[in-house]
């Protein structure tokens, strides 16, 4: 049975208006915890610029920028990208939205990460979700990316016309870093309550725990309603 809990158990809320604040959103998860899926969602949704980690170094390393240079060495390297490397390019993008209400999606995964972005920016929404690591890796020994573009391809639900190539490009796509069975049994196991802590004490998190991203979606969103402005009041809650 789904739940959404912050601390102890919470009941999905009634609209009841939005602030007229900007808000500072982020979603934290684990990969394959569903963060993307419910990011794109919610900026469907509602009116949030969007950022994913993921994709900031990505288009870092298609530019062949400094960062994209250090991130691609040890992404070659089997390694995690480093604390700074991921905030340096994070706290760069941001910058340039001081405007705007953002979401940012996959970070901060550790605890440096979450005070370099609090030193610069008060968050005020954490959006945690809290999904079985079995369902996690199920999901992730499926994925697969198109460097180039970042499409993605699930072997089980959505495969490609031709086993391991793009659709569009016919280049071979890859699995990334962070789904590779080794890196992800490292992710798993890293401690992600220090984090969670971290934002508990400054009374901003909301847990989110459920197998699927249908059960999550309909807390979340009438949660939002409540924090900031719809794209379309009327528009149904349904994807």
């Amino acid at each position: 049975m789904f739940r959404a809990q912050l601390s102890v158990a919470w009941s999905c809320p009634a609209a009841v208006g939005a602030s007229g604040r900007l808000l500072r959103t982020v979603i934290p998860g684990a990969p394959g915890s569903g963060k993307h899926t419910l990011a794109l969602r919610i900026t469907k949704h509602f009116r949030l610029k969007k950022f994913s980690s993921w994709d900031l170094i990505r288009e870092n390393m298609l530019r062949d920028t400094e960062i994209g240079v250090l991130a691609k060495v040890f992404m070659d390297q089997g390694k995690l990208i480093p604390d700074d490397v991921m905030t340096r390019v994070t706290l760069h993008q941001l910058k340039n939205f001081s405007q705007e209400s953002w979401l940012l999606c996959g970070f901060p995964r550790t605890l440096r990460q979450a005070e370099a972005l609090d030193r610069v920016y008060q968050i005020h929404l954490v959006l945690n979700l809290n999904v079985p690591s079995e369902v996690i890796q199920q999901r992730l020994s499926a994925r697969w990316i198109h460097p180039g573009s970042g499409r993605v391809y699930n072997l089980e639900f959505k495969p490609p016309k031709v086993v391991g190539v793009d659709d569009l490009t016919g280049e071979p796509f890859v699995q990334r870093e962070d789904d590779r069975p080794e890196t992800l049994a490292e992710g798993l196991r890293r401690p992600t309550k220090p984090v969670l802590e971290y934002y508990r004490k400054k009374g901003v998190l909301e847990t989110f725990s459920g197998t699927e991203t249908n059960e999550i979606w309909p807390c979340m969103h009438a949660l939002l309603q409540t924090k900031v402005p719809q794209i379309d009041p009327k528009a149904s809650v349904i994807p």
